[in-house]
């Protein structure tokens, strides 16, 4: 071999051993950097963030909330029953659900149970709203004699009455068109349709008419 063949074979082996061992620290250097823990700064970065997002979703859900409740208050309106003239069906510190849209799409039937508006107070001077059964329709022929309601000069069947009968007089009278005779369940203790300071009421000043009954648990039920 010549002096320049050995020349150049040393200068190749010092080659590849250098290439090795910047292999080898380039590792050695990338472990190191692996190796290297996240500053607290990263971490809190990453923190903020992440409340951050939780907060964005919890204000999201209760928007959500808020604008069902408000499209479900258009259609429901929820009602305790204070009195006693609804009895046997319905009692005091029931709760109730009303429809508000009932009649906005149907005409009232008899047997409905409404919640209304009245002329009446209550002792702190608030409005009185009153819950009745709806006996008569606009046009309909009502009189009561004898303990018995009569509807077109026919006499009705009225399970649901508390005491089997109904008390007082009324002679004749045909419902407005835009209107109802209305009576509660407890004929002897009711103020309705029968009393002048009540009589036929209004279709535009009934509140909802009650579908659902949620309280008590126990007699939950649907009307």
């Amino acid at each position: 071999m010549t002096e320049e063949e050995k020349i150049n074979e040393k200068t190749t082996e010092s080659e590849e051993r250098t290439s090795v061992e910047g292999d080898e620290v380039s590792g050695r250097q990338s472990a190191v950097f692996a190796d290297l823990p996240e500053t607290s700064e990263g971490k809190g970065e990453v923190s903020e963030v992440s409340a951050l997002r939780k907060i964005m979703e919890w204000v999201k859900d209760i928007v959500i909330a808020i604008i069902i409740a408000v499209l479900v208050m258009q259609f429901i309106k929820p009602t305790i029953v204070k009195e006693s003239s609804m009895e046997p069906t319905l009692y005091a510190n029931n709760y109730l659900f009303l429809s508000k849209q009932s009649y906005t799409f149907s005409e009232p039937e008899r047997g409905d149970i409404v919640v209304f508006h009245t002329s009446l107070t209550t002792a702190d001077g608030k409005e009185k709203l009153l819950i009745k059964r709806v006996i008569g329709l606009p046009g309909d022929e009502i009189s009561i004699s004898e303990g018995q309601v009569y509807i077109n000069g026919e006499a009705i069947n009225e399970p649901y009455i508390k005491d089997g009968f109904t008390p007082g007089y009324v002679e004749p009278l045909v419902v407005p068109e835009d209107s109802l005779f209305v009576m509660g369940d407890n004929r002897v203790v009711s103020i309705d349709s029968r009393s002048e300071t009540v009589g036929c009421i209004k279709i535009s000043a009934i509140v909802g008419k009650a579908f659902l009954r949620l309280y008590p648990f126990d007699q939950i039920c649907t009307f």
